[in-house]
């Protein structure tokens, strides 16, 4: 379980396929704090370290993770977002995050806010998937490469967020243009509340 606030952004120092699935390894400031099996979200995506070595530490992503993720689209050198799995005794500063990303959304707009940047995200249309909760309300929860984020002016299939300095700054959001990929998460509450309608 994750809060979406992200310690800082990892860096990708090696990337090894291996048959459907690939070993990314990455370099960050707590890397001699993590343990094997201990779960890290990568731009929101729930992955176990398998190894530790040499200042660097491995996770791995099967098939049906990169199928989903924008993880597959990593190249060495790419930052990507990581948050430790939250800690049940402090505050709850972002919302529930599963680490468990929904699908990808592709970046369609960056405009500056006078001081904060708002960005607009499209993913697929797919009515059966919305009945099932995949949808963004106004002033609702998402979590966008694992950054927990407050939803503006959603659609059908886009929704828009504003970032601020720090977030833009200390994320991979730095990074983020029109035509990015990112991995949306949508409100698990909302999904449950959904299911329940259809009981």
């Amino acid at each position: 379980m994750f809060s979406g606030i992200i310690e800082e952004f990892a860096t990708v120092t090696a990337i090894r396929k291996d048959r459907e699935n690939i070993d990314f390894t990455l370099k960050c400031s707590f890397v001699e704090e993590l343990k094997i099996d201990q779960s890290v979200a990568h731009n929101g995506v729930c992955l176990t370290v398998v190894a530790i070595e040499n200042g660097t530490y491995t996770v791995t992503a099967m098939k049906e993770t990169l199928d989903r993720t924008n993880l597959g689209l990593l190249k060495v050198g790419d930052k990507v977002n990581v948050e430790r799995s939250m800690l049940m005794n402090g505050r709850l500063d972002g919302h529930i995050v599963q680490g468990h990303v929904d699908e990808t959304a592709r970046c369609i707009a960056v405009e500056d806010a006078d001081g904060s940047t708002y960005f607009t995200f499209e993913y697929p249309e797919n009515r059966e998937m919305a009945l099932k909760g995949y949808f963004t309300v106004d002033k609702g929860s998402v979590t966008v490469n694992g950054v927990s984020l407050t939803v503006c002016n959603p659609t059908s299939n886009t929704f828009q967020v504003a970032i601020i300095p720090y977030t833009f700054e200390h994320t991979n959001f730095c990074d983020i243009r029109v035509g990015s990929v990112v991995n949306i998460e949508f409100d698990i509450l909302g999904k449950y509340i959904a299911r329940l309608q259809q009981i």
